[in-house]
């Protein structure tokens, strides 16, 4: 892989990682629920899950959705009822009062790990980093450097929503504040729906 390509790779990986999509909605609600430190197996999971799925992508498994487009379907139906079942959760949660910060479950590591693979955004930047930038030449081999730069760079990049949800923490303090903010992530949860249902990736 060429130095031209390794970096066009790397801000393609910041770019689709720092943006808006449902893991970092999640984390930014996590940050202000749970703060950083209750995150941090969320944000291992959803760097490590994505790498597998890259790889795993890489490995064929991209194609299938070519070979048998039902199962693009299947997909985009699974993520869209997930997405609305953690929209719920999150809107109808109970803030905590100071007493009870430590109360509540964030998402664990599998939880976030498993998400990936009914993440409509993970698969796009999957297929995108798989197609776009692994040369056909020692292709296996390139194919785990960007899995791995991938994990490597968007661990960081994920990691801000999380601390920029702590810093919203003074600013929601109130229970009804809270209650909002986390009504607000839900709906931009749900609204985070439309590339599932009417995309044509």
């Amino acid at each position: 892989m060429t130095v031209e390509l390794l970096s066009a790779f790397m801000l393609f990986a910041f770019v689709s990682s720092a943006t808006p999509g449902p893991n970092n909605m999640m984390l930014l609600a996590s940050g202000v629920n749970f703060g950083f430190r209750r995150t941090l197996p969320h944000m291992f999971g959803i760097s490590l899950g994505h790498m597998l799925l890259v790889i795993c992508t890489g490995l064929g498994l991209g194609q299938l959705f070519v070979l048998y487009p039902p199962l693009q379907i299947a997909l985009r139906v699974i993520g869209g009822a997930y997405l609305l079942y953690l929209a719920w959760k999150l809107a109808t949660a109970s803030a905590p009062t100071p007493r009870e910060s430590g109360s509540g479950k964030p998402f664990g590591f599998f939880q976030a790990a498993a998400f990936q693979w009914v993440n409509p955004k993970a698969w796009v930047m999957a297929i995108g980093a798989v197609t776009a930038y692994i040369p056909a030449e020692n292709f296996t081999a390139n194919l785990l450097l960007v899995a791995l730069l991938f994990a490597l760079i968007n661990l960081p990049s994920v990691s801000l929503w999380t601390l920029f949800g702590m810093g919203l923490r003074r600013l929601l303090s109130s229970p009804a504040r809270l209650r909002l903010f986390n009504w607000s992530m839900a709906l931009l949860l749900v609204l985070s729906l439309y590339p599932i249902l009417f995309g044509h990736h």
